[in-house]
């Protein structure tokens, strides 16, 4: 099996878990991955059940959107992807979801503080919100950009959660991470109302994160 070919099962793999986890619901969200090795980018179709996309049905693109292979038209939210590629070199893969509690704090416009301690490792600080736009607009890609920044997760106002990594499977579990969060975050501030963690200990966490812990689940020695 070619990367291509490993990517797009990944990419399967990915979309039917979140179904299955009630991260999305019908053909909504929406998964990528580069291509390693080349310049190239395999994203979902637009409208296929996540129980339905065969490997051919996977689309392949370039850094400008260009079609290189596959029948289907790649995802309406190809923008968003490839405005986060353009300028985070970094990230390898990108998950879009609409999961309840983090899509409840998109709709309030409130973002997720960093409460947490697993959700600061990996995302890096607070989950914030990107201001809203049009679905699959430019301008909703550029809001989205702004709003990430150098971390790895992101509400999309009255829409949904994005959430990156270094592989599909750290991009599934930022997602599933911010839903966690978001989840405590809605509790916690029936009984008192979230703390937050300090500066410097997320600082610390997601240099620990990065450097070392992301490394050896992707079978890196350090």
């Amino acid at each position: 099996m070619n990367d291509t070919e490993r990517i797009k099962t990944e990419i399967l793999a990915v979309g039917r878990s979140m179904l299955d986890k009630g991260l999305v619901a019908g053909t909504w969200g929406n998964i990528s991955s580069r291509i390693p090795g080349t310049k190239l980018i395999a994203v979902t179709p637009s409208g296929k059940g996540y129980h339905e996309i065969t490997i051919a049905d996977v689309v392949v693109v370039d850094v400008i959107g260009t079609v290189i292979e596959g029948n289907f038209k790649p995802s309406s939210e190809l923008p968003l992807h490839l405005a986060i590629y353009n300028v985070r070199p970094d990230i390898q893969a990108i998950i879009h979801t609409h999961s309840v509690f983090a899509s409840a704090c998109a709709v309030a416009h409130k973002s997720i503080p960093p409460i947490i301690e697993d959700l600061v490792q990996l995302s890096g600080g607070s989950v914030d919100v990107a201001t809203y736009a049009l679905p699959g607009t430019a301008t909703l890609a550029q809001n989205v950009v702004l709003a990430l920044g150098k971390k790895n997760a992101v509400l999309m106002a009255n829409h949904g959660v994005v959430g990156c990594g270094q592989s599909l499977a750290e991009g599934m579990m930022a997602c599933e991470l911010v839903e966690k969060a978001a989840q405590i975050f809605i509790y916690a501030n029936q009984i008192g109302g979230a703390q937050t963690l300090n500066d410097d200990d997320i600082e610390v966490m997601h240099k620990f994160y990065v450097e070392y812990y992301s490394q050896r689940q992707q079978g890196r020695k350090v």
